[in-house]
């Protein structure tokens, strides 16, 4: 293989770790908030959920990103590279600052910008690009919306329990949690597999859009060690920050971020599964007392849909512009 196509693996596996290392945080701290499991009992189920989504999902939200944003022929090997440096970039910089941001947003706005500075916009297939902002930014109101359902029905349908129903909800959480880190791991894990495939076929070493087995390994594997660096830093951080999370809360939560991102994933929608969780954990707290949630964390979201993809699409733009006379 040349040289540009193995740093886009590198390069898109290290896209995949900083994912990983972003969303662990979200993926395991209700768990751990609710004090359901410890912290090691948490991470160790997520990471290994995590690993085995995108073998159990398939691949459709890897086709989406390769073959439904731009068309194939503005596709080259310059292009692609530029829109994970891009993505990659803008990652490392707002998470240094503290600037909201989403490493799905991240690489969608990477890729437009890349093949708009490279060929045109004219080559940006709107019908896809449309497609996936709806994904991206209708999966938070629906977990937001799903979440304050859940629990209105959990709490309706517990309403004569003993307080002993909280061992339920604890030990639940443990199927709960296996389910939220297989839908991370299907949605995240294949939006590098995506890009992976699609330098493996513009670079004429594969003949169709098929994930091979080992892309799917490579990327999965990276996701899932992003996600045990990560955890152990920032694992409590998102739960505790919206308000104290209860059994109930953490069991509701997971059960509605999983469903949602699984969904999303069958359908091939990439979604930020940060933010559905994010907004799963506002809708249940909602469910209970409006007051009871900190509202303020809802401006870093919507900080995030309008910043990041036209952020990262002028920075990628800017790459191109910067490294077309370098790059083949």
């Amino acid at each position: 293989m040349p040289p540009i196509i193995l740093v886009i693996i590198g390069l898109s596996l290290f896209f995949g770790f900083l994912n990983g290392m972003h969303d662990s945080r979200n993926v395991v701290s209700t768990m751990v908030s609710s004090r359901a499991y410890s912290p090691r009992v948490a991470l160790g189920v997520t990471i290994l959920a995590e690993f085995s989504g995108p073998f159990i999902f398939g691949s459709a939200v890897a086709n989406t990103i390769g073959r439904g944003i731009a068309e194939p022929s503005a596709i080259s090997l310059r292009v692609i590279l530029v829109a994970l440096l891009g993505a990659v970039l803008w990652n490392l910089v707002t998470w240094k600052l503290k600037i909201p941001s989403s490493s799905s947003h991240a690489l969608i706005g990477g890729i437009v910008g890349a093949v708009s500075a490279g060929v045109g916009v004219h080559a940006v297939q709107m019908d896809g690009l449309l497609k996936i902002l709806i994904s991206l930014f209708a999966s938070p109101i629906i977990g937001f919306i799903f979440g304050f359902v859940v629990l209105k029905i959990v709490l309706a349908l517990c309403a004569d329990s003993t307080p002993g129903i909280n061992r339920f909800f604890k030990k639940s959480q443990l199927a709960t949690a296996l389910a939220l880190g297989l839908s991370h791991g299907s949605n995240d894990g294949q939006k590098t597999m995506g890009i992976i495939t699609l330098a493996l076929v513009t670079g004429g070493y594969l003949k169709s859009f098929v994930v091979p087995l080992w892309v799917m390994a490579i990327c999965a594997g990276a996701l899932t060690f992003g996600t045990a660096v990560g955890g152990w830093l920032l694992i409590r951080k998102p739960g505790g920050s919206f308000y104290k999370i209860r059994p109930v809360d953490g069991f509701s939560t997971q059960l509605t971020s999983a469903i949602t991102v699984i969904m999303a994933s069958l359908v091939g929608g990439p979604v930020s599964a940060t933010q559905v969780i994010n907004t799963a954990i506002m809708g249940v707290g909602t469910a209970e007392r409006a007051n009871k949630v900190r509202w303020g964390i809802a401006k870093d979201i919507i900080s995030a849909w309008i910043l990041t993809i036209p952020a990262t699409a002028l920075v990628a733009a800017g790459i191109y512009r910067l490294a077309i006379y370098y790059l083949p």
